[in-house]
């Protein structure tokens, strides 16, 4: 994997209190959430420390081989959907780094929010429940967890409260709902604090679903 890694950042307009990591998906980059901030009316924008990772640049198997922005490599297209599980790793430890990089600056973990998409959303989603200490919350849009069989022994008692949102499109055509729906009732059964919002969509985010994920945001930083 490259270890090139770069942030896309907004920072707080006045005292920062808060921080939300937002992780793009396979292909695209930190820019790619950026203008979703004035489209959330967050209460507590101003305190809010906004960072958008660029994910590594590397082969993606089921791309040819094509470099791009990728958290890990996807092997094949099947049900199945096989994936690289060490890139996950990869992944997540850089946002361990991010996570810390706010810490340092004297963001409580308990101020510090993870979400994505998609493949992003993956990464929130296997990094937060690991994470040794409390976070805001976890969102995780059109995503999955290839990961869900080793968090029953990797998981840390510390998030088991942490606020979850999942959301995915009833007719995305890149990762079946079924996938997504399977993760957040594993992640119940498991007795997270999780919540599932489906909608009319492909692979990408709708009008309805920026509300929703903006009542979620504004429920925790207030």
């Amino acid at each position: 994997m490259n270890s090139e890694f770069s942030t896309i950042e907004i920072p707080p307009k006045s005292v920062h209190k808060y921080s939300i990591i937002w992780l793009h998906g396979l292909g695209a980059d930190g820019h790619d959430f950026e203008g979703i901030v004035p489209e959330l009316h967050l209460i507590a924008e101003s305190n809010i420390h906004f960072i958008f990772p660029n994910a590594p640049i590397q082969p993606v198997t089921i791309n040819g081989g094509m470099t791009m922005r990728a958290w890990y490599d996807i092997l094949e297209m099947s049900q199945k959907h096989k994936v690289d599980i060490n890139g996950i790793y990869q992944s997540a430890g850089l946002l361990d780094q991010l996570i810390q990089q706010e810490i340092d600056k004297g963001i409580p973990s308990k101020n510090i929010l993870l979400a994505g998409f998609s493949q992003g959303g993956v990464i929130a989603l296997h990094t937060g429940p690991r994470y040794p200490h409390t976070l805001a919350g976890i969102i995780a849009l059109s995503a999955y967890l290839p990961t869900i069989d080793q968090l029953t022994t990797e998981r840390s008692a510390t998030n088991n409260a942490t606020p979850i949102f999942m959301a995915h499109g009833i007719i995305d055509p890149v990762v079946a709902i079924e996938s997504g729906k399977t993760t957040f009732d594993t992640l119940k059964s498991m007795e997270y604090n999780i919540e599932w919002h489906d909608y009319l969509m492909e692979h990408s985010l709708c009008i309805e679903e920026i509300e929703h994920i903006s009542a979620f945001i504004n429920s925790i930083f207030k």
